[in-house]
């Protein structure tokens, strides 16, 4: 079992940055994927970026050359600095994270563990 506990969120305006934070407790020294995740009102939950244990990273097209993804060594902390900020990128962010590895790894139906979410706003 892995519980993932997210800080980071805020309000800013457009062209502004955060930084997401995603810190795994219990077993995590065998997860394979994590990622984050974000749903905003109305909307189905999206990948927005994704790491595997051996580095390789996956983007959505939306966040792409705005949103870096990384982890430490022992895969205890996960984070995404978020620049360049649009109001389209509102929505709540959700860190996940698997033991196993996915072909698509910007599917949420994948994943079986999940924090409870932090909250982005980014105003015009």
């Amino acid at each position: 079992q892995v519980q993932l506990v997210e800080s980071g969120g805020g309000s800013v305006q457009a062209g502004g940055s955060l930084r997401l934070s995603c810190v795994a407790f219990g077993y995590a020294y065998s997860i394979y994927s994590m990622g984050w995740f974000r749903q905003a009102p109305g909307k189905e939950r999206e990948g927005v970026a994704a790491v595997d244990s051996d580095g390789t990273t996956s983007y959505a097209d939306s966040v792409k050359g705005r949103f870096t993804i990384s982890q430490d060594n022992a895969k205890t902390t996960l984070w995404m600095q978020m620049n360049s900020l649009k109001p389209e990128d509102t929505a709540m962010y959700y860190c996940a994270a698997d033991y196993r590895a996915f072909r698509d790894r910007l599917d949420p139906d994948d994943y079986n563990y999940w924090g409870q979410g932090t909250q982005v706003t980014v105003s015009s």
